[in-house]
């Protein structure tokens, strides 16, 4: 395993992270503890969960497993998040104070944990002021209950405005951000990466396999069938096979991964996951698997390096396509100037 810091801050992780969406809903209990044994028998170290993952389950069959390996547990980061509704109620929602600290507690409960290493705002809130929820934050880590926060789901104005906000006050800062990146979904290189940057936050990124279109398992003429997120639902979220089966970007894409791929002999996801890992800022990048043989396949990732020219022919093709003003050619010859001046 490739180990990086988590962030700024001084903590190590491994370069792929053990995603558990799937677990206590695509995966049962006993595949989901098959799957936390795998990766760490492979090396890994990071995992990240959320409260809202099957209401709640993911978080308790982690714990237990957490609880049965003591020394896999002593090795273990864990991140899970808060913010989306675990109840009916106006306050079982959202960034404040009051849902945050409900939120947080029961995440310690079901988890069995004293701290955890990464709490994460799973979405911003525009109901309620950021400031109350970076003192939130701060009092969590001052108090233990979190190593760091972060954030998922933010865009470039929020991510300035909070850290910014935490630097003046005073408040522990954040180290992470979790977006959807892959290459078909490139769009936060225009803005929220550089704004990463900026604030010295790693990147954790979701979907890297853009909901499984990047392993080549849809079919342009064949609509989703089976076992797969798609087969399941067809118009799930952004990942909806119409949608995306309507671009032409999306199959050049795939043409090209799948080229790669057997080139190097290994499969498509594993050419689509060594490209996200090498794209900067990246900390680690998140695997979502439902059985044991896709996560050894993923993690495969790790043993690849992708030429010069295989890294090329990916960036060409999947270029994000703004329009020319603010993000496209126009707008970027406005941003920087040649040291030597001229017109």
């Amino acid at each position: 395993m490739d180990y990086r810091k988590l962030g700024p801050s001084g903590t190590v992780v491994t370069a792929y992270c053990l995603g558990t969406m799937t677990f206590g809903a695509e995966a049962d209990e006993a595949t989901s503890h098959k799957l936390l044994d795998d990766y760490f028998a492979w090396g890994g170290n990071f995992i990240d969960t959320a409260d809202v993952y099957s209401a709640g389950k993911s978080e308790e069959i982690i714990g237990g497993w957490l609880k049965a390996r003591p020394t896999e547990a002593r090795q273990a980061i864990v991140a899970t998040k808060g913010r989306f509704p675990m109840g009916n109620g106006p306050n079982d929602i959202g960034l404040s104070r009051r849902h945050l600290g409900q939120a947080l507690n029961d995440s310690l409960r079901r988890l069995g944990l004293e701290q955890i290493d990464l709490y994460q705002m799973h979405a911003w809130d525009a109901l309620t002021p950021i400031e109350e929820t970076l003192r939130f934050l701060d009092d969590a880590v001052s108090s233990g209950k979190i190593a760091y926060y972060g954030f998922s789901n933010y865009v470039g104005w929020h991510i300035a405005k909070a850290s910014e906000i935490a630097k003046a006050r005073g408040y522990t800062r954040p180290v992470t951000l979790q977006p959807q990146y892959n290459l078909l979904v490139r769009d936060i290189e225009l803005e929220i990466v550089a704004a990463c940057q900026d604030a010295g936050m790693g990147l954790l990124p979701w979907s890297p396999l853009g909901g499984g279109w990047l392993t080549g398992k849809y079919k342009r003429d064949e609509m989703p069938t089976g076992a797969t997120r798609l087969g399941e639902n067809p118009n799930r979220g952004g990942e909806s096979y119409a949608p995306r089966n309507a671009l032409e970007r999306t199959w050049a894409i795939i043409a090209v991964v799948e080229e790669i791929a057997k080139a190097h002999g290994v499969s498509m996801a594993q050419v689509a996951l060594a490209w996200t890992a090498a794209q900067p800022a990246i900390t680690s990048v998140i695997l979502g698997a439902r059985t044991p043989e896709q996560l050894a396949d993923n993690l495969g990732a790790m043993k690849l390096k992708l030429s010069d020219d295989d890294m090329a022919r990916l960036n060409e093709m999947s270029a994000p396509q703004p329009f020319d003003y603010p993000y496209g050619k126009g707008g970027i010859n406005q941003r920087h100037r040649k040291i030597e001046g001229g017109r």
